[in-house]
This record gives C-alpha cells, structure tokens and sequence, in this order.
C-alpha cells in the first residue's frame, strides 16, 4: 500500500533538504507535493490488476494467423536508480479461438511499465499477460528502450538502446514463426 500524498511529499521535502536545497524557496514550495503526484502517477501500475484490466475484452474470432501490435509507447521507471526508462514495445500472438481488444494491449504495457522494473522482466510480465488472458498458442513480446540511469549518470553514453525479448509457445517453439515476427516488426523502419 503506498503512502498518502502528503507522506510522500514529505519524504521529497527531505530528499530536497538534504541536497543542499532550501525547500521553502520560492520556486521549491510546492515541489515535494508535485513530486509525489508524479511518482504516485508514474508507479500506478501497482493500483492494477489484469482482470480488471482486461473487463471481459476477449472476444471470439476465427483468426488463427499471427497478430501483431507494434509501437506501443513505453515510459518506466529503473528500479535500481529511480531513473525513467523509455521505449517501444511490440507485441505478436497466435489466437486460439479468442482475439483481445486493441486498446488492453496498451493497457497490459502500461500496467506492468508503471511499476519500478528493470526491462528484463518488464518483458517476460507483458508475454506472460497476453499468453494468460488470450490462450494464444504463441506470443512474443520485444521491447527497446533508452535508460536514463545509463544516459544521464554513470557512463553516460546517450545512443545506447537495449533490447529484450520474450518469445512463448509456438514462438519459441518455431524458428520460422519467430523469423516472421522478427521481420514484421523490423519492417518500416
């Protein structure tokens, strides 16, 4: 359960403090409880759960051929630096007898990116999402991402992108599947 607003905004009053900062000044008053909004927006995900997610937006189709989404806006926070990490996130799977509305895909991304994560398994999360709600023979998820923990401290090499992948069932399974995945989403760039 996370701390009330106020709480929150308390601890950012000290993080302030603590870097030198006068939290009083004028341009600083109101920053602690803007902090905690924002953080309060930007770890959401925790407030969600699948199946509330999802409400029943699986719907019966005859479409057995890979389907895939592509592009999906990705904005998450590193859990090991509290460092925003940005990207894409592309999406395929096989159906079985049921597709899942346009909009959940997005949705499922957003769920688990607004949590602290590391990509790894901010990847695997998503996979495993749609393979549970869908009962896809198949799904495969990759991500590309910029960190900031990595681009704006550390080694600080701002061109950096890592990428992962999470490939289930007949995308695991089927080098060809796999390749046509692989060449869909490299397609148009």
């Amino acid at each position: 359960m996370s701390l009330p607003l106020d709480d929150l905004a308390d601890h950012y009053r000290s993080i302030i403090h603590g870097l030198g900062e006068d939290p009083e000044r004028e341009g600083l008053q109101d920053t602690p409880k803007r902090a905690a909004k924002a953080m309060q927006f930007l770890t959401q995900g925790y407030n969600q759960n699948l199946e509330e997610l999802v409400n029943n937006a699986v719907f019966e189709s005859a479409m057995d051929e890979m389907v895939v989404v592509q592009d999906i806006e990705l904005y998450s926070m590193c859990e090991h630096h509290m460092l925003p990490f940005i990207g894409k996130c592309h999406i395929a799977y096989l159906p079985q007898g049921h597709v899942l509305g346009l909009s959940k895909f997005a949705r499922i991304v957003d769920m688990y990116a607004r949590r602290l994560q590391i990509q790894e398994n901010l990847t695997r999360q998503i996979a495993e999402a749609v393979e549970s709600v869908t009962k896809a023979a198949g799904v495969a998820v990759v991500i590309e991402a910029q960190h900031m923990c990595m681009m704006m401290r550390g080694v600080e090499k701002q061109n950096s992108r890592m990428k992962t992948s999470m490939m289930l069932g007949q995308f695991r399974k089927s080098q060809a599947t796999r390749t046509e995945f692989l060449n869909l989403i490299s397609s148009n760039r």
